[in-house]
């Protein structure tokens, strides 16, 4: 079974009458370098994109409307046998018929690829990384002015993550074998451990969650690279000692924090003024040849120190910060202190060593029903800069013009990209005959999405950024037959409603509050004067 078919599997269990319409679109293979871009040596890494569209149709006779988007990234490192699943966004434009469908489509996607016996590449260990930082709105633009979507605060979402992380593992567990381990990982950076529990804690009460199922999976407050039960992807072996590299164990990813801060410590230079202290020389021993042995160890020591300086030491202070050191550094960084939490989940699944994990097809071969990068790129583009969804008019007419897109551009056809979308607003009684003139825009080139600055990746010392190796394989071109068998698929949901809530029962609440219990107002008794 197929993502797409995984997807519309999981989705047909919802409650309500209604059908969805699921578009599943997966990039072929490629090089990269940029995942583990200051190890030492570099792994030999492939890098596909995810990205997931959902649209829901209340009756037969009604316009398809955009509810919920995934977008991810796969890395495959096969000298590892290991895999890295990042989530960077998942959002919903609150125009979906409750219960939300988001739930439970980000649940099926991320467990598709935890399962061993569903995940596409052949590894045997997968390691799932979400960071949660809470925004109005992340994949479909000025969604946040629809009245009905009620993105979850900081905390709140936090907690929701954990919530489903939390489903997957137990899902995962309950369909492998007992052999396979699972490691649950989190860190919110400026909270200790007992600050983090009791907040989520009193976040997920808070909500209107259904109850945790039974599961052995216990979650850790920490970071996942003192372990060495799960291989690491950049690491043949155990991660319990430091070997000098913090490139090796933090991966890089694109508007992450944590790749920011990577960046810094690789580029700290003596010149900045800013350096780990050094470590200090062992004291010389009373005795004669106590003396000559320590000096022989120190002059040792300046020997490998000299020869790392000539170009085998890591860049900046990559070799002088450790993980733990890493993160802890992490909470005194500008988005972990901004006043808004944030949160690192990691989830790492191991199958059994004897699963088979060599394949004789090489990682960059396409796969039936992927598509060229350039295809998920113009879609992304168009999504994040051609439409908005903040009414259902433009939502729906947003969802007929990108569905028709992507049929489009599988069947061959060049689709005309969407003029961006600018709400006119009335100016104000002073700003009236004095406004700056927005800058034109030709209707036959689509402006690039919003995205984070470009990060200092120019130099890496001798080591190039980019692979040059030609890839051997052509990109695949899809067809209608690729775009109805993997890309597009639809189910119809007939299922009972969900019960409605006996009367004076409270109601779900809303970005964590709870707005149907009822408020005790006390009144101020005013102090009585005493009149002469």
């Amino acid at each position: 079974m197929n993502l797409r078919d995984t997807l519309l599997s999981s989705l047909k269990t919802l409650p309500g009458t209604r059908e969805f319409h699921v578009h599943v679109i997966v990039s072929s293979p490629r090089r990269d370098n940029s995942l583990y871009p200051y190890a030492h040596p570099r792994p030999r890494v492939y890098l596909q994109d995810i990205l997931v569209l959902l649209s829901e149709q209340v009756s037969p006779d009604s316009p398809r409307n955009f509810v919920s988007a995934i977008e991810a990234y796969l890395y495959h490192i096969p000298a590892t046998s290991c895999a890295v699943l990042n989530i960077t966004k998942l959002d919903s434009t609150g125009q979906a018929i409750a219960p939300s469908p988001t739930p439970t489509l980000i649940q099926s996607f991320i467990t598709f690829y935890g399962d061993r016996t569903t995940r596409p590449v052949a590894a045997n260990h997968i390691w799932i990384h979400v960071f949660a930082r809470a925004q109005n709105q992340y994949l479909f633009p000025n969604s946040s002015e629809y009245p009905g979507k009620r993105p979850l605060g900081d905390i709140q979402l936090c907690a929701w993550w954990k919530r489903v992380l939390t489903r997957v593992a137990s899902e995962v567990e309950s369909r492998a074998k007992n052999d396979t381990l699972i490691r649950l990982f989190h860190i919110l950076p400026g909270y200790g451990e007992t600050e983090a529990m009791h907040a989520l804690q009193r976040a997920a009460s808070s909500s209107a969650a259904t109850p945790h199922s039974s599961s052995n999976c216990s979650w850790t407050y920490g970071h996942p690279y003192s372990q060495s039960e799960i291989p690491l992807p950049c690491s043949n072996s155990g991660s319990d000692e430091w070997r000098g590299n913090l490139g090796n164990f933090v991966p890089s990813f694109d508007d992450d924090p944590k790749s920011r801060f990577m960046d810094e410590i690789a580029y700290i230079t003596e010149a900045d003024g800013v350096r780990s202290p050094q470590k200090k020389r062992p004291k010389l021993s009373s005795n004669r040849s106590g003396d000559l042995e320590s000096t022989n160890s120190v002059n040792r020591d300046d020997d490998s120190r000299n020869k790392r300086d000539k170009g085998d030491r890591p860049r900046g202070e990559l070799d002088r910060v450790t993980p733990g050191e890493f993160w802890e550094r992490m909470s005194f960084r500008q988005e972990c202190v901004s006043g808004a939490v944030t949160a690192f989940f990691v989830v790492g699944i191991s199958c059994p060593a004897d699963t088979p994990s060599l394949s004789p097809i090489s990682p960059l071969s396409p796969q039936p029903g992927q598509v060229s990068s350039q295809i998920n790129k113009r879609i992304m583009s168009t999504l994040l800069t051609g439409h908005e969804f903040s009414t259902l008019e433009r939502s729906v007419r947003a969802t007929e013009l990108l569905e028709g897109a992507i049929k489009g551009l599988c069947e061959g056809l060049s689709a005309m990209p969407a003029k961006p979308i600018s709400v006119a607003r009335p100016p104000r009684s002073h700003e009236a005959g004095r406004r700056t003139p927005e800058p034109q825009c030709p209707s036959d080139v689509l402006p690039e999405p919003p995205r984070t600055p470009p990060r200092r990746l120019q130099v890496l010392g001798s080591q190039p950024t980019t692979d040059i190796t030609p890839n051997p394989f052509p990109e695949p071109v899809a067809s209608l037959e690729t775009y109805n068998s993997y890309i597009y698929g639809s189910v119809s949901v007939c299922n009972p409603p969900l019960p409605s809530r006996p009367t004076g029962e409270p109601s779900a609440p809303m970005n964590g509050r709870d707005v149907g219990q009822p408020v005790t107002v006390l009144a101020v008794r005013k102090k009585k004067k005493h009149t002469k």
